[in-house]
């Protein structure tokens, strides 16, 4: 059974934990380090469940992962699009969680005025862009070797799905 519940501020360090798995992957963020639950106060205080929401991922009563859409690049004409992250625990990978998340995260695009989803994937995170392809996420944007990673350059593809309605 997986539920999807507004984030709270005591769940930020399960959420930083979470996101600090991945550090190391090198396969979905740019941080280097591990983060400190402080250093994501802000962050955390920038979501709320009106317009920019902060979901826990909860399978079989247990915190799994993460989802979020965030501003994209924070000026006022962009209102209308955000950046969606997904982080799931190690130990919750490869049971469909993430395509359940992106499912639900979808589902509330309406009720939340967003028009159109950015996802921010590295060219080598194969998982998630097949995740978001397979979802009818197309490639809007390609930056070749923008991240530098542990002496290597890696690719970032920007992937994007519009929710606008056409009209003919």
């Amino acid at each position: 059974m997986i539920e999807f519940r507004y984030a709270k501020k005591e769940d930020l360090g399960r959420i930083v934990e979470i996101y600090n798995q991945a550090v190391p992957t090198r396969l979905s963020t740019a941080d280097l380090e591990p983060i400190e639950v402080e250093s994501r106060i802000g962050w955390f205080e920038a979501h709320n469940p009106d317009k920019r929401p902060l979901w826990l991922i909860i399978y079989q009563g247990q915190i799994a992962g993460w989802m979020s859409f965030s501003d994209f690049y924070g000026r006022p004409a962009y209102s209308k699009t955000a950046e969606i992250s997904i982080y799931l625990d190690t130990s919750f990978r490869r049971l469909g969680l993430g395509q359940k998340a992106l499912t639900y995260a979808e589902s509330q695009v309406s009720r939340l005025g967003i028009d159109t989803l950015l996802a921010f994937i590295f060219g080598h995170n194969q998982a998630s862009q097949k995740l978001f392809l397979k979802n009818c996420f197309t490639p809007w944007g390609h930056l070749p070797q923008v991240a530098l990673m542990d002496e290597k350059l890696y690719d970032l593809d920007i992937l994007g799905k519009s929710y606008i309605k056409k009209h003919s």
